[in-house]
């Protein structure tokens, strides 16, 4: 992360930039698509996991080929409704290759994809128990006295999520990807709480709360953004590194809207005034800390993902000398 240099807002051009398909030249996309292309025959699809009006994301069971037929392996299949434009399934399919070709332990990248019908293809994802990460912290909710809800989770563990998240976002940033949507809703669960980064494909129309539109014809995840984002559409590493604050905030309160008195108009407003996301209850000092670092004014000011694994790191051995 220290060779991107001390001024992450003029380093945004030197990264990748996803485009809709037909801005990309057409042998780009395509090639990549048909090298990871299977036959409709090797997919079953089995419940709906969750719906919106432009998309699905489905429970699927993909069969192996050649000597592996026999084998049926549980996958997240995605795809778009037959309600969704042409340039809905254009952006579904770029973002759904967003992380095509890259492996990493805390990424979750596209498997396969299935275009026997180009209307609505079928986006192939590697499987993961506990599903989208939003919907988890959700479930892991207890209703408690006094003070609401209390965690299955401990601090320990939504801290441990933390770093591995942060690992993700940092072999992004080496691949010179910017997420630039890093959020819960954008993350998964496996088993033993392995937490991967998604794309964001559907998420817009599936978390229709979590994303606005000011004006610009373009749903954007208003209140994850950092200012310089919001205003003037700039992302860089720092920019994450705010968006990540707030996931960071979403773990501790398992999964609560940010700022949800906050008219997301005025979000550009209210951040210039100083006003940020309050310490969530339960949430310790130490980690309320590493949060607000993030969402310094100046992207400079901001820590760099290298800082911040070190301190969730340090936070998390220092929480395992009490249990």
């Amino acid at each position: 992360m220290e060779s991107h240099g001390h001024n992450p807002a003029n380093m945004a051009g030197s990264y990748i930039r996803f485009s809709p398909v037909s801005d990309l030249k057409p042998p780009d996309l395509r090639t990549q698509i048909s090298e990871i292309s299977i036959e409709r025959s090797r997919l079953t699809l089995a419940d709906v996991i969750q719906e919106g009006t432009f998309g699905k994301i489905y429970h699927g069971v993909l069969l192996g080929e050649g000597a592996d037929m026999e084998v049926e392996n549980d996958v997240f299949v995605k795809t778009v409704t037959e309600q969704a434009s042409e340039s809905q399934v254009n952006l579904f399919i770029t973002e759904s290759c967003m992380m095509l070709g890259l492996s990493f332990p805390s990424i979750q990248t596209i498997r396969s994809m299935c275009m026997d019908n180009e209307r609505q293809p079928l986006a192939v994802f590697p499987y993961a128990s506990n599903g989208l990460l939003k919907k988890f912290l959700h479930k892991c909710k207890i209703p408690g006295e006094g003070q609401g809800t209390q965690s299955k989770l401990s601090t320990q563990e939504l801290v441990h999520m933390g770093i591995q998240i942060i690992r993700g976002v940092q072999y992004l940033h080496k691949k010179k990807i910017i997420h630039k949507d890093l959020a819960t809703r954008n993350c998964v669960v496996g088993q033993d709480l392995n937490v991967k980064i998604t794309e964001k494909a559907l998420s817009r129309d599936l978390f229709p709360n979590d994303y606005h539109c000011l004006g610009d014809n373009e749903n954007r995840p208003v209140k994850w953004l950092a200012i310089e984002s919001l205003i003037d559409k700039r992302f860089s590493p720092a920019s994450d590194v705010w968006a990540f604050g707030v996931l960071l905030w979403e773990l501790m309160t398992l999964g609560q809207q940010p700022y949800p008195d906050v008219d997301p108009f005025e979000m550009a407003q209210y951040l210039r005034e100083g006003y940020r996301l309050s310490q969530p209850i339960n949430c310790p000092d130490e980690l309320f800390a590493v949060m607000a670092c993030c969402w310094a004014l100046c992207p400079d000011d901001r820590p760099k993902f290298t800082q911040l694994l070190q301190c969730l790191q340090d936070f998390y051995a220092h929480l395992g000398r009490y249990i």
